[in-house]
Parts: C-alpha cells; sequence; structure tokens
C-alpha cells in the first residue's frame, strides 16, 4: 500500500505541474499587447506585431517584414536631408512606410540592404505624411532612439518580395498636380527621347547625364500614350537596364510616379522613391509582356500620340510659367507678330549634312561637332538660326528659328538663300557671311503662330530667347503634343540645343538691350 500511494502521489503531482505548464503557455501566447490588441508569440517567445495592427505612439514590440526599398529624402528648397525613407512588407502582405531620421541613419544604414528580412525591436508608430504618401497604411515605423535592427537569416515566415499599386490613365488624371499618393505605372514604351522603340534606340549616357533626365512615351494597355519623364537616379537606372538587355526591352514598370501638367500635358515624373523595372524583373512586367504578345496589333502601333493638346499661351504667360519652381520643358503655342529681324549675330550656321549639328574647321576639312555623329570630311549646309523680335499684347520676345521653322517662316531653305546671295556677287565674298536675306525681312509685321519650346536653357536663366520648332497657321487647331516629339528624334533634340548654345554663344541670357536694339530697327541701317 505504501509503494501504490506513493507511485499514485507522484502521478497527480506530475499531473498538476503539466497543467500549470500548459496554462503558463496559454497566457504568454494570449497576452495583450498595447491598445488591446493580441500580439503574436514566435518561435523564440518574442512578441511579435503585424503591421496591419500598427497603431501610433511608441511599441516595445517586435516587427518583422522585408526591407523592400530605402531611399533619401530631400528638402528641395533647402537642399537639407530630412530622413531615410524605407518601404516594408510583413508575412501577412502588409505594406507600410518606414522613416530613419538623418542623425540615426549612419546607425542603421551599414545593416541595411534590399530585399533582407528583417526584425525591428522598439519603434515608434507616427502618422503617415498627407502628400506623395507610397503605401496606404496611415502609420509610418520610425525608428526610435532604443531601436534594434537585426538580419534574419534563418525565418520560417514566408515574405511577398514586392507589393506594387498600378493606376490607369484616367486615374492619373484625376489625381494630377494633387500631391497626394505616389502611384506605379506599368505599359510598353513608344518612344525613348525621341527614338522608336522599334528602331533600337542608342542612349547617351553622357548626354543624359548632363539633361538629368530621360523622356519615355508609354502606352498602358489600349490607354492614351503618357509621357514619362524619368529623373537622375531612375534616369540612370533606365539607361542601366536597357543597356543590359541583348535586344530593345518594350515593357516598362516605375513605380511612385508624381503627376504633373507640363504645357498643357499630363506627365508622370519620376520621384527620389521610384525603381525601374523592365521586361522580365518582375511578375508584373512578365505578365505584361505576356499580353503584349496577344495583342500584337497594340504592340505594333508606332505613332504615340498624347491625347493632351499643347497650351495656347501669350509671351506674358510663356515668360510666368519659365518663373514657377515646379516648370519643367514644355511645348507652348503663342500667337505674336514678328517686329524684327534680331541683328549682331548670324542668321545662319553651317551644319553637318548628316545630323545637322554644328560643323568646326579641322586641320583639312570640317568636323561634326555631335560626339555621336563624329564625321570628319563632312560636307556644310547652311541651316537657319535667325532671331526675330516679336511682340503681342502682353510682353515682347526673341524668338529663335531653328531648321525646318525658318523654311516655314520664309518659304526657303537657308542654303538656297545663301547660295542664291554668293552666285549673284561671282562668289567674290567667300570668306564673308551672307547678310540678312529679303525673305526674311518681309517677314516683319506678319502676325503667326508658333510652336516654341521651353528648354532647361530658360528653366536655368541663361537666356530667354525662346526656340521655335514650328509656324502654324493661324487657322490650325491646336496640335497634340505628341506630334512635336514624334517629330524630334534624339539627335535632333541634342542638336537643336547645340544650335541654341551657338546662337547664344558667350553672351549667355538674351537681355532687354538686345530687345530694344532689335525693336524698331529696319535692315542696313
Amino acid at each position: 500500500w505504501f509503494r501504490f500511494i506513493s507511485l499514485l502521489s507522484s502521478f497527480f503531482i506530475y499531473c498538476f505541474l503539466l497543467c500549470v505548464r500548459i496554462k503558463t503557455l496559454e497566457t504568454r501566447s494570449m497576452a495583450m499587447k498595447p491598445h488591446g490588441k493580441s500580439i503574436v508569440s514566435s518561435d523564440y517567445d518574442e512578441k511579435v506585431l503585424f503591421l496591419k495592427d500598427l497603431s501610433l505612439g511608441p511599441h516595445e514590440a517586435q516587427l518583422r517584414f522585408r526591407l523592400i526599398h530605402f531611399w533619401e529624402a530631400w528638402n528641395p528648397l533647402k537642399k537639407t536631408l530630412i530622413g531615410m525613407e524605407m518601404l516594408l512588407i510583413d508575412e501577412q502582405g502588409t505594406v507600410i512606410q518606414g522613416f530613419i531620421s538623418p542623425g540615426r541613419i549612419e546607425t542603421y544604414l551599414p545593416k541595411m540592404k534590399r530585399g533582407s528580412v528583417y526584425k525591428l525591436d522598439n519603434f515608434y508608430g507616427s502618422r503617415n505624411k498627407s502628400v506623395f504618401r507610397v503605401a496606404d497604411h496611415t502609420v509610418t515605423v520610425s525608428f526610435s532612439w532604443n531601436s534594434e535592427l537585426t538580419v534574419l537569416l534563418d525565418c520560417p515566415s514566408q515574405f511577398d518580395d514586392d507589393r506594387f499599386r498600378f493606376h490607369s490613365y484616367e486615374e492619373f488624371q484625376a489625381n494630377c498636380d494633387l500631391k497626394g499618393d505616389l502611384y506605379d505605372v506599368v505599359g510598353h514604351m513608344k518612344l525613348v527621347n525621341g527614338q522608336s522603340i522599334h528602331e533600337a534606340p542608342v542612349l547617351d549616357e553622357v548626354e543624359i547625364a548632363k539633361a538629368r533626365r530621360v523622356l519615355i512615351h508609354v502606352q498602358s494597355h489600349d490607354g492614351p500614350v503618357m509621357k514619362l519623364y524619368l529623373w537622375d537616379q531612375a534616369a540612370r537606372e533606365f539607361c542601366k537596364k536597357f543597356k543590359s538587355y541583348e535586344g530593345t526591352p518594350t515593357v516598362l514598370l516605375v513605380t511612385t510616379v508624381n503627376t504633373k501638367t507640363l504645357g498643357g500635358t499630363l506627365a508622370l515624373t519620376s520621384m527620389s522613391s521610384s525603381r525601374v523595372f523592365m521586361d522580365y524583373d518582375v511578375q508584373p512586367t512578365i505578365d505584361y509582356f505576356s499580353w503584349l504578345g496577344s495583342n500584337p496589333d497594340i504592340a505594333e502601333q508606332v505613332n504615340a500620340e498624347v491625347v493632351t493638346k499643347r497650351e495656347t499661351m501669350t509671351i506674358g504667360e510663356i515668360f510666368s510659367y519659365i518663373e514657377q519652381e515646379s516648370a519643367k520643358d514644355a511645348f507652348f503655342e503663342c500667337t505674336a507678330t514678328i517686329d524684327d529681324v534680331v541683328h549682331g549675330s548670324s542668321w545662319y550656321y553651317i551644319a553637318c549634312s548628316g545630323c545637322h549639328s554644328k560643323v568646326s574647321n579641322g586641320p583639312t576639312s570640317l568636323l561634326c561637332t555631335n560626339k555621336k555623329c563624329g564625321k570628319v570630311n563632312v560636307s556644310g549646309v547652311p541651316q537657319y538660326l535667325s532671331k526675330i523680335s516679336v511682340y503681342d499684347n502682353s510682353d515682347q520676345a526673341v524668338f529663335v528659328l531653328l531648321g525646318d521653322a525658318g523654311r516655314e517662316l520664309t518659304g526657303k531653305p537657308a542654303s538656297e538663300l545663301v547660295r542664291s546671295y554668293f552666285e549673284a556677287n561671282g562668289n567674290e565674298r567667300v570668306n564673308l557671311e551672307a547678310p540678312i536675306p529679303e525673305a526674311l525681312i518681309s517677314t516683319i509685321g506678319q502676325k503667326h503662330k508658333f510652336c516654341v519650346k521651353v528648354t532647361e536653357h530658360n528653366l536655368s536663366g541663361k537666356t530667354r530667347s525662346l526656340t521655335v520648332t514650328k509656324i502654324l497657321s493661324l487657322d490650325t487647331p491646336p496640335a497634340t503634343a505628341s506630334s512635336e516629339d514624334n517629330h524630334t528624334t534624339a539627335t535632333s533634340e541634342e542638336t537643336s540645343q547645340n544650335r541654341v548654345d551657338s546662337a547664344d554663344g558667350s553672351k549667355g541670357a538674351c537681355c532687354s538691350s538686345e530687345l530694344e536694339r532689335a525693336k524698331r530697327r529696319k535692315c542696313g541701317n
């Protein structure tokens, strides 16, 4: 009996201890987190909080997430660093924005690698910003004084690689200029810096670095074609990826783009948070590439047509636009009267017969100054580079006529006018420039509708002269903005800037004295 009672007592004690242990584990697993929401107990008995349950205020809990992306946020006006922003996703697929203040970046940056999985102990839930948001969540994960970031090398949970938020053309248009959430765009490329995607565009990284941007016409499915400006890091990333493909990539995905109205046209612009993907980079581009292959009629369309039209402005309104801090390159239509032809500079230049860039004198022949062309022993062809003084009811300006625009105004190519002059003079003054021709002088007093382009030189204050790209009939309805871009190849874009540079010379901006000198003067006086 004694042995039986001892064994029975031991059994009851064991059962009691086992019940206590189970009760303790249940209590831990059902522990309540701040604000009354349950915290998940992990394999390591640590409090793990899901991103969907994150609320405002301090948290002595743990987050587990994949670091999708991180980038520096700068104040564009004060040129000061605001902090490091991040895009995080947890095992439930919830995406949230993260933030590290400038003073703490050096502490965490060495550990940060895009695509890696982390755990973060102790943090603060701050209110998400109302402008340029990259995630739907109303809370931002802010690293605090006692935050600890650790890489998870052997995490049993699965984390998605990425998450996208796509908008259609109609949705982008509805949110234009609102500075709200930044959404993603996916589509197939039509033009890259004016070059058709079907003609294997050639990207000049040196020129792109100078311009700081790449302009792409992109169409999402069968919707309208949109202008997409990639700036700085996004432009560099685009060039790197574009050149890495053996063939020409066609599908483009850009994340977190901002919508703006540039010259009356809806445009998408990249932000510091933007990332660039192409054909087979991520699942959405793979899916789109497959869709494009099954819709060859849409894929083979060449003409990129932007449905919004060039905005008609007065000279005064164009100058006001240039002074805006958010102004970018744009095309405008402007009706003005020609007051005079500006004197003091040549009305034409000698161009390369191939690319129409300015040529220079080599030791024994003419050399093309365009690095992409680089031809030697080129045939020099006169091209228009004429400055005219114009005015309307709001202001006056100097317009620069280039190439076809000059021919459209006078009805004759510059080469014909120069040749006629020297032939009439028996080629006796071959070392001199041909004077301003009567065909150009006779336009004084005429009213025309000009298509003018605002360039980086205007925006930077280097010149107030506006480049004329086309002469329109006064009764011609406004054309689509893309019709100008379709006509302009990457080479002509570059050479146009070269021509403007050569026109400005070392004088920089076209000052008011130049306007006054042109005002009311007659040729030959």
